[in-house]
């Protein structure tokens, strides 16, 4: 019989945890047999037949939970044999291991090993396994627990809160994220940094912009610092909705307060002004995010070269790109192949082959999108090369038609020749 199996033997359902029972005073208690551990043991055979003291098995369950959970489980194996119990640190380490493995049902196993048997579970047990569930969403059992930790008499604290927030925002549940909030200011649990970052994402998830002036204004009634992820999401969240000024304010209020914007501030505020068409700022913080040391995301660049060659601006492409050599940026194959693409759709065939050409010159290997835009460029231009690529290419879908257009790249091959093919 296999691991899971012994689990569904010995265990309730997942989250249907009968009463506690009374904690046993004692740390060192019976041997114990645990229908989880039995069967996750194979990792501390070596250390099966060697004594060893109660705290240097606690100490080494807890230092292996992160690193080598099958070690830790099997030390605990050990240490259960030898008529030992390990301490709620060691639990708490372990349930939280599991639970971030996505064995929430063996994280919930331990946890009712620990009402049964002791030491009583605390918020921190309870925290673990709810970490788990929210994760891998399972919302559902997550409420389950939540009932079960009221029903046991442990409070919910800080860290349960903020992670119900999370959960909650990144599932876009509006209305439990402000039962969350209204709980929190009922228990006078004030939100942290991470707390208001994550309402942030929420605001900007549902429209909310102006719902995020406020709340700068209510982080600095209680005395919050904002981060640079705070920062940025409000960036992000004016700039979403078109406030871009409003995003712009923000930046240099961001400034003012010696926050150093990350890579995520400047390709909110590149993609937003990029998206309206504002490309003389959009190129400013280009420049200047440069000027800090940071090399834009390749989407961005990618934009903002797709919104140059829209407003048919060959120069300013030209400029963008010499001045990222002059500062040793090696543009990638993705780079050139939206290139060719621009430069095919406004009939800049010279300058696509040129594209071609430095990519051969760096050695660089060339991506099937360099061939397939710049084949769909001729094809534009030349219905019988369309006809001619669209013929070759049934026989050999995939290599063919990339043959055909390393051929019609070559300077010494012509029209004529290719149309006897």
């Amino acid at each position: 019989m296999d691991a899971c199996s012994l689990v569904h033997c010995h265990l309730p359902r997942p989250l249907q945890l009968p009463l506690l029972a009374p904690p046993t005073p004692s740390r060192h208690r019976p041997r114990v047999a645990s229908a989880l551990v039995c069967c996750c043991c194979p990792a501390a055979a070596a250390d099966h037949h060697q004594e060893r003291p109660w705290e240097w098995y606690d100490r080494a369950i807890q230092s292996h939970a992160g690193s080598d959970l099958a070690r830790s489980l099997g030390l605990l194996a050990d240490m259960q044999a030898s008529g030992g119990r390990p301490s709620g640190s060691a639990y708490a380490r372990l349930i939280r291991a599991l639970s971030r493995a996505g064995r929430a049902l063996e994280a919930e196993a331990l946890l009712l090993e620990m009402r049964r048997l002791g030491p009583r579970p605390e918020a921190a047990h309870y925290n673990a396994l709810l970490e788990g569930l929210l994760a891998a969403a399972h919302l559902r059992l997550a409420d389950l627990l939540l009932l079960q930790m009221a029903d046991d008499g442990v409070a919910r604290n800080r860290r349960t809160y903020t992670l119900l927030l999370g959960a909650y925002a990144r599932a876009g549940r509006l209305e439990d994220s402000w039962w969350v909030l209204g709980e929190m200011r009922r228990w006078g649990i004030r939100l942290d940094t991470a707390g208001y970052s994550m309402l942030v994402r929420l605001y900007r998830d549902n429209g909310m912009w102006k719902k995020a002036t406020d709340l700068v204004m209510e982080m600095q009634e209680v005395g919050v610092e904002l981060d640079v992820k705070i920062y940025s999401g409000l960036i992000d969240t004016f700039g979403k909705y078109g406030q871009l000024a409003d995003a712009r304010r923000m930046f240099d209020k961001m400034r003012a307060e010696g926050v150093r914007p990350d890579i995520s501030t400047w390709n909110a505020l590149i993609q937003w002004h990029c998206r309206v068409g504002n490309m003389k700022r959009a190129l400013r913080f280009f420049t200047s995010m440069q000027e800090e040391g940071m090399y834009p995301d390749p989407k961005i660049f990618v934009m903002i070269i797709s919104r140059l060659g829209e407003q048919g601006k060959w120069d300013e492409i030209k400029k963008l790109f010499d001045g990222m050599n002059n500062r040793g940026f090696k543009e990638s194959g993705a780079v050139y192949a939206i290139l060719v693409d621009i430069y095919g759709q406004y009939g800049h065939f010279r300058d696509a082959q040129d594209c071609i050409a430095a990519l051969r010159a760096e050695n660089t290997q060339l991506l099937p999108r360099v061939f397939c835009v710049i084949a769909n460029a001729y094809a534009q231009q030349y219905c019988t090369w369309t006809r001619i690529f669209l013929r070759y290419s049934a026989f050999e879908k995939q290599h063919s038609g990339f043959c055909l257009v390393q051929l019609i790249s070559l300077p010494q091959c012509s029209r004529d020749c290719v149309n006897k093919l």
